[in-house]
């Protein structure tokens, strides 16, 4: 008779700190169980985000019954141990190695951008080292200036590691390391310029000296000089936390801390990004187009008197219909809500929409109709808990890199098995089990592959799906062999990767760019949804589904209704546009507006007159460029609400200068869902007002019983809490009243999927015009030390394609689609496949939409020198 053996294995250990028992899990280090007790132990080397070193010995404590001093920070507990971590031996040892790190350290202080929030110098004066008896020769090392956005002087390294660490276990790369041995040793590079660097700047904020500072940043001030506001980053969807470090009503730093949401971490966008805010060319004051149309300054009372007596005189002569308004993923949910509010209350037009209709807003259409929400599951921290991710059809450090940052820790710290899936590979291919591969434009076969595989190897979850049978059936009609001939992924590929998806029980679905702007977006979106349904992702105990957009607030713009389908909160007009009148005082039309394309063809038709836009570009980023500066022009007023002359401003006839996000309060909502509100850091640039300042006028100019709307950033959050119904009276944090509520229907539908069948391509090479992880949108173009990285475009092409039409990298490259040609640079990449090529979507002056034809992606283009 068998029988089970109870185990002998404790999962926690107590023990004794400073005559105080504490008790934690097995695996926690001393360091780790005092703080638990309040108490501190000094570190230099110690970073709770990545692996211990050991290397100060500054955390050194006594255990009872070891005869030599222990290590806290790289120490594991042990059930019944005593610790002691003060005594005058330890004092006398801890300041003995600060007086022995000193020998070789510059005391140069005066001149040290770290100097008021060094970990040395703080560590120095709690230890009272005010002195050394130890001496050296010393050789000055060479600093490194040649570096872009960091420079390093190795003269003042302690050699912690934790610049090196992050570098390698946050970030996902290897652009410094430890160069020789003994007292030789410094952080470097093998030669040259770190080639494998984001310029996250991420070590810059791990070092605990001077030695990798911000070159934007050094000798801006003393740290101490600078008014420090906690905010939320307004690039990337992530959301992470960050601090404005303000002087002089400028921002001249961003930082993060480690006790934030992201750890401290940020990309090159969040770190370095804010130098747009105080770019040269912001405009400061409104500009109007005299007589001879050139644009001349005008106050703001000539500005706004003109935009109201425009709008209204057409809107009285054709009517509400005759406007458009196109609303901006940047601006705060405030923003957006007074915006579509202006629109439908002042106006009387639906006609409202934003850049997310290139893909984003549909997909969550089709997400919403099949999981009953849109964005993301759960907060991004879950990617961590995965036991399993797939990513498909997205570059995560170019698209959101917080989720990246994520996942890299979710595949090293909790092994986590990651897929990585898609047209183009990334840099974070290194950290895949499995990568597949497929042809550009494929996309939606590749996931039809993949659900098809889930169910035949039998490891489907399909706790809470409906219509789960029709799914089924519509799989059947589609063979591996087919999937394969049009994807170029065998069969033995997709049922491999069904099994490491569905392996253990918390599956993360990440998806981006190439399914959001696929050409089959129906079946490349619902096969990704359905996805996360047999893998079970989506439910309870998954780690969630997770869409991705490259800018900061879509998600919270289309939750406020800047959409033509939709009033604020997914309400329909059929069901809710009564309400919304009554509240607003107004009469809102209750039939749906026209979407992006349907402006452009209406304003083509004469039928809209007028078009609002604000925070957008719609020149620069809608296809088929020609035909939309046409449009444009033929508008009898056109109104751009911007912090810049984009190419879209410039054909304005009123340009109405807008504020930053960093010279604004208000809430973000992150692609996870997660609403973060946050305070202005520094007062408007010049004359420049908030976006909410401008529209509020506007609005009560047009509509003088307006006044009576919410008069401060908590009544309108309190409309907007109450109109929507998306939010909670209580907020996620300290500050708002949004809170959001976290509504999950008890079952999902899973939907049938029939991919189109590949159409003959016109042209050789599949073009695809995506985000590159140094820019985000078009703003970071305006920032010097996002350029100093990435100031060009290029097209990227395989190092055979290169090859066999005889082209180098710098070479010029004529790029020709049926809509029209630009010519880039070439860059030979190893990422791409044969026949395929890639362009940044973020540099104005290339005006790659003149390529495009439609929003979707990939596009057909030939290709010749010159």
């Amino acid at each position: 008779m068998s029988h089970t053996e109870p185990s002998d294995k404790k999962s926690t250990a107590t023990l004794t700190i400073n005559g105080k028992q504490v008790t934690v899990p097995v695996g926690t280090t001393i360091l780790e169980a005092a703080a638990e007790l309040g108490i501190k132990i000094p570190t230099l080397c110690w970073l709770k985000k990545v692996s211990t070193t050991g290397a100060c010995r500054v955390c050194v404590v006594n255990v009872e019954g070891v005869e030599r001093p222990m290590t806290a920070c790289n120490t594991p507990v042990k059930d019944g141990i005593v610790v002691v971590t003060s005594t005058p031996e330890l004092e006398a040892i801890r300041k003995k190695t600060m007086e022995l790190m000193l020998v070789n350290h510059p005391l140069d202080c005066p001149v040290c951008d770290a100097a008021g929030e060094c970990d040395l110098q703080d560590t120095c004066y709690g230890l009272q080292v005010d002195k050394t008896k130890y001496t050296a020769e010393l050789e000055r090392l060479p600093i490194r200036y040649d570096w872009k956005l960091l420079e390093s002087d190795p003269n003042r390294c302690i050699l912690c590691e934790k610049c090196v660490k992050v570098c390698r276990e946050v970030v996902g790369r290897e652009a410094i390391e430890i160069v020789d041995r003994g007292d030789r040793t410094i952080i470097d590079t093998i030669s040259g310029e770190p080639l494998d660097c984001d310029f996250c700047g991420n070590c810059i904020g791990a070092c605990p000296t001077g030695t990798l500072i911000s070159k934007p940043f050094k000798f801006r001030g003393r740290p101490w000089t600078f008014e420090v506001t906690k905010s939320v980053c307004s690039f990337c969807s992530s959301g992470c936390e960050i601090e404005y470090h303000a002087g002089n009503g400028r921002v001249e730093r961003v930082t993060s801390s480690d006790d934030s949401y992201n750890k401290g971490n940020l990309c090159i966008n969040g770190r370095f990004g804010y130098a747009a805010f105080n770019a040269p060319d912001r405009i400061k004051s409104p500009l109007m187009k005299d007589g001879a149309g050139q644009l001349q300054k005008a106050s703001w009372d000539h500005a706004l008197g003109t935009v109201a007596a425009g709008l209204k005189d057409i809107a009285a002569a054709s009517g509400g219909a005759a406007i458009a308004g196109i609303g901006s993923p940047r601006v705060t949910n405030e923003e957006s809500y007074l915006f579509q509010k202006f629109l439908r209350g002042a106006l009387g037009s639906n006609n409202i929409d934003s850049e997310a209709r290139l893909g984003y807003l549909p997909a969550q259409v089709i997400q919403w109709e099949m999981l009953g929400y849109s964005g993301g599951t759960f907060g991004m921290e879950n990617i961590e808990k995965a036991t399993a991710i797939i990513v498909i059809g997205a570059d995560l450090k170019a698209e959101s890199a917080g989720f990246a940052y994520r996942t890299i820790q979710a595949a090293t710290k909790n092994n986590a098995k990651l897929v990585m899936a898609g047209s183009r590979a990334s840099s974070m291919n290194k950290f895949a089990n499995a990568f597949l591969q497929c042809r550009p434009g494929s996309e939606a076969w590749l996931i039809a592959g993949l659900n098809k595989a889930v169910l035949a190897e039998g490891v489907a979850s399909s706790a809470n799906v409906t219509n789960l049978e029709t799914l089924k059936s519509s799989l059947d009609a589609l063979s591996f062999e087919r999937i394969n001939e049009i994807s170029g992924v065998s069969e033995a590929q997709l049922r491999e990767t069904a099994a490491l998806i569905c392996s253990g029980e918390r599956t993360a679905v990440i998806y981006g760019a190439d399914i959001i702007r696929s050409a089959d977006i129906k079946n490349a979106v619902a096969g990704v949804v359905n996805l996360a349904l047999l893998t079970g992702a989506v439910t309870e105990t998954g780690a969630g589904i997770y869409p991705l957009d490259e800018k900061n607030n879509t998600q919270g713009m289309l939750d406020m209704g800047v959409c033509p389908e939709y009033l604020p909160g997914y309400h329909t007009y059929e069901h809710a546009a009564g309400t919304f009148s009554s509240a607003w005082k107004a009469v809102i039309p209750t039939v749906a507006g026209k979407d992006l394309f349907q402006i452009i063809d209406a304003i083509e038709a004469g039928q809209i007159k007028a078009l609002y836009v604000m925070g957008s570009d719609p020149l620069h980023y809608l296809p088929n460029r020609s035909r939309v500066l046409a449009a444009l022009q033929k508008l009898e007023l056109l109104v751009v609400q911007d912090q810049f002359l984009t190419d879209t401003a410039r054909l304005a006839h009123v340009i109405l200068p807008a504020a930053t996000g960093a010279e604004k309060s208000g809430s973000f909502t992150s692609a996870d869902n997660r609403v973060q509100c946050f305070t202005a850091a520094v007062k408007p640039a010049g004359d420049t007002r908030t976006d909410a300042d401008i529209l509020t006028s506007l609005h009560s100019m047009i509509v003088p019983g307006a006044a009576d709307a919410p008069n401060s950033l908590d009544a309108l959050q309190h409309e907007i809490t109450t109109m929507t119904g998306l939010y909670s009276q209580v907020c996620d944090h300290d500050g708002c009243r949004m809170g959001r509520i976290k509504n999950r229907t008890a079952t999902f539908v899973a939907v049938p999927l029939a991919p189109l069948a590949p159409s003959a391509a016109s042209r050789p090479f599949a073009l695809t015009i995506g985000p590159v992880q140094h820019h985000n949108g078009s703003i970071t173009t305006r920032s010097e030390n996002n350029l100093l990285v990435a100031g060009e475009a290029y097209v990227e092409l395989s190092c055979q394609d290169a090859a066999s039409i005889g082209v180098t990298a710098g070479d010029m490259l004529k790029i020709t689609s049926d809509s029209g040609s630009v010519s880039l640079k070439a860059r030979l990449s190893e990422q791409l496949q044969s026949n395929s090529l890639f362009v940044p979507a973020h540099f104005r002056e290339a005006a790659v939409n003149s390529l495009t034809g439609s929003a979707s992606f990939p596009q057909y283009v030939s290709i010749s020198k010159g």
